[in-house]
């Protein structure tokens, strides 16, 4: 229970940090577009099962692997697509969190 609290906690509150600390006069507008990237999540339908508590996200399902995270690194350098990045960089960073507490990595 505390690890999922801990886990979906971060996945909203870290965007809501950033977007408050570095996009203050628009901080809803970098809050929102951070927390829509949550839909990098989709890769998990293709994971059979779907759902599963002992897996570690990272490094498993595709728009989670290393390579991904890579591209979204680089993206964080290229001004029109910074939020999109960063808000997956701090997706997969919760996501990393999770498979800690896992002991998985």
């Amino acid at each position: 229970m505390l690890q999922s609290f801990i886990h979906y906690g971060l996945h909203f509150s870290l965007p809501l940090f950033v977007a408050l600390l570095f996009y203050r006069s628009q901080w809803k507008r970098a809050f929102l577009i951070m927390l829509a990237m949550m839909v990098v999540d989709v890769d998990h339908l293709f994971a059979d099962p779907i759902f599963d508590p002992d897996r570690c996200s990272v490094g498993f399902h595709f728009l989670h692997s290393y390579w991904a995270i890579g591209v979204y690194i680089v993206c964080v350098f290229i001004k029109p697509l910074r939020l999109f990045a960063l808000g997956l960089l701090l997706h997969m960073f919760a996501d990393f969190t999770d498979c800690l507490m896992m002991g998985t990595w």
